[in-house]
């Protein structure tokens, strides 16, 4: 799909919400997202598959008796948890809320490995390159309930009163290999080797 830069700059309703600013005054301060509860049809099956194939490691359980369904709390880092599975669910998730959940690493290096990973065990791909706003390259899959996933390295970074990389720097592809072959200015896609 083509953009159109001149009439992406142009529509008044992106230039209104790109305008939006939180108030100076507010008495907290978010750090980051720290973590998404999901619900899940069968919990032993999503927990296989959040500890096998991307390994998170279980911090605790809940039984049926104490949340229905049983939760299990599952950690990627030193947090108690960042991902939390609630049993359940009486079918596939629809995505029509709750659109994705991203998982951020620390070289590109790992995302290629994540991709031929999630290959070798036979989960399928939605999405492999570097999509528009924010120039990630990224791996986009979904979990046992449909749940849509994705890894990523390179996220722009943007201080606070700095304005984000203007649409004409994004550059979209949908293979790893290409994003790699053609970054946007400043992303450095080399491939060091991991130390």
């Amino acid at each position: 799909m083509r953009i159109d830069f001149e009439k992406l700059a142009n529509d008044p309703t992106l230039q209104r919400v790109k305008n939006s600013v939180p108030p100076t005054n507010l008495p907290f301060s978010i750090n980051k997202i720290g973590h998404v509860v999901v619900h899940v049809e069968d919990i032993e099956r999503s927990v296989a598959f959040y500890t096998q194939v991307l390994g998170f490691e279980v911090s605790d359980a809940y039984p049926g008796t104490m949340m229905p369904g049983g939760m299990v709390f599952l950690r990627f880092n030193p947090d108690h948890h960042g991902i939390a599975l609630i049993g359940g669910a009486t079918g596939p998730a629809s995505n029509s809320e709750f659109h994705h959940m991203a998982f951020e690493v620390s070289t590109l290096a790992e995302v290629v490995s994540a991709r031929d990973h999630l290959r070798t065990l036979g989960v399928p791909i939605d999405f492999e390159g570097r999509r528009r706003a924010g120039c990630q390259i990224a791996v986009e899959f979904r979990d046992p309930d449909n749940h849509r996933l994705e890894i990523y390295w390179g996220l722009d970074q943007v201080e606070h009163g700095q304005a984000s990389r203007v649409p004409e720097q994004w550059r979209e592809h949908f293979s790893i290999d290409d994003a790699i072959a053609d970054p946007p200015p400043g992303q450095d896609t080399s491939l060091l080797p991991r130390a």
